[in-house]
C-alpha cells in the first residue's frame, strides 16, 4: 500500500515542478520579454513619426518656396511632393558646391522617403495635425483734417505652420511665433 502511495507521490511531484516551469516562463516573458518589447516598439516609432514629421516640415518650406505661403491641406502636400518638377528636381538633383545630393527629405527607418509615409503617425495611423495660420491687420487712413477717408485691411493666410503628432512624440513650428517657426519640440 505504501508503494502505491509513494508513486502518486512521484507524479504529484512531477506535475508540481511542471507547473512550477511553466509559471517561471510566464512570470520571464511577463517581467522580461514584452516590457523589452514594449520599449523597443515605443524606440521604432518616436523615431520614425520624428523622421515623418521632419519630411513633413521639408514639404511644407518646398511648398512655401513655390506658392509663397505653407499649407494645412495633408493631401495637397503628398500631391505636390509626388507631382510637382520643383520638388522632384531638387529630390533627384545635386548642389552645384558641395556634390552633395540636394534632396531634403530623410530616408525612413526602413531606408526609403515615399511622399505617402507624410500623411500618418506610424503608430495608430491617424493623420498628423497640420494647421497654418491666419493673421488680419487693419489700417485706418485719415485726411489732415482727421477725416477718415478709408479703412484698409489685410489677411495673410500661411506665414506660418503648425504640425503635431496626434501620439504624442512632438511638434513642428508655431502659429503664434517667429522665432519657432522651423523648430521641432524634440531638438
Amino acid at each position: 500500500m505504501s508503494f502505491s502511495g509513494n508513486k502518486d507521490s512521484k507524479y504529484l511531484h512531477i506535475g508540481l515542478y511542471a507547473v512550477i516551469v511553466v509559471l517561471l516562463l510566464l512570470l520571464i516573458k511577463v517581467a522580461i520579454i514584452d516590457p523589452n518589447n514594449m520599449v523597443e516598439s515605443e524606440k521604432y516609432f518616436k523615431t520614425e513619426t520624428r523622421l515623418r514629421m521632419t519630411n513633413l516640415k521639408e514639404a511644407e518650406l518646398l511648398y512655401q518656396k513655390k506658392f509663397n505661403r505653407f499649407t494645412d491641406n495633408l493631401d495637397e502636400l503628398i500631391n505636390f511632393v509626388k507631382t510637382d518638377p520643383l520638388v522632384q528636381k531638387i529630390i533627384t538633383g545635386v548642389d552645384s558646391i558641395s556634390k552633395r545630393p540636394s534632396n531634403p527629405f530623410k530616408n525612413l527607418t526602413n531606408n526609403v522617403f515615399t511622399a505617402d509615409s507624410l500623411l500618418h503617425s506610424p503608430k495608430s495611423f491617424r493623420r498628423f495635425i497640420v494647421m497654418i495660420d491666419t493673421s488680419s491687420s487693419v489700417d485706418t487712413v485719415v485726411n489732415q483734417f482727421g477725416k477718415v477717408k478709408r479703412i484698409d485691411s489685410t489677411v495673410v493666410v500661411g506665414s506660418r505652420y503648425y504640425i503635431e503628432d496626434p501620439d504624442g512624440y512632438g511638434t513642428l513650428g508655431s502659429l503664434t511665433d517667429e522665432a519657432l517657426k522651423n523648430t521641432a519640440s524634440w531638438e
